[in-house]
């Protein structure tokens, strides 16, 4: 009778670990891979959405996006910032920006990493993107 006591426990805490792994995956597909729809990203607009009066344009390759939650946290975290526009590409794994003055590599890479990734190559572009 032991025995039988013992594969009803483990049966039982399977199932409850496949109940959770699907509440979590059924999630992810409603939500993107940020979570739970309370984190759910609002899109901020920049202020001045004219790019012919950014001047400078680079191009940042960005490690760790997954989801347009991510791709927007990038791009509101530039566009809260007076004097930039920014646009991601999760496909290529990057965002371009668009800028009003020249700004320091540096610089760039710090707001990528305030959004929470990690810039991974930076090169200047044409104004024509």
């Amino acid at each position: 009778m032991d025995g039988a006591w013992s594969t009803v426990i483990i049966c039982i805490v399977l199932a409850l670990f496949c109940v959770f792994a699907v509440r979590s995956y059924i999630k992810k597909l409603k939500h993107g891979c940020c979570g739970a729809g309370s984190d759910e990203v609002k899109r901020v607009r920049p202020p001045d959405k004219d790019r012919s009066h950014y001047p400078y344009v680079c191009r940042i390759g960005i490690d760790g996006m997954s989801c347009k939650n991510c791709a927007m946290r990038i791009e509101n975290t530039f566009h809260e910032r007076e004097g930039y526009y920014a646009k991601v590409d999760l496909k290529k794994q990057s965002a371009i920006v668009w800028m009003k003055r020249p700004v320091p590599e540096n610089e760039l890479k710090e707001l990528v990493r305030q959004a929470g990734y990690r810039a991974v190559s930076l090169e200047t572009m044409d104004v024509q993107v």
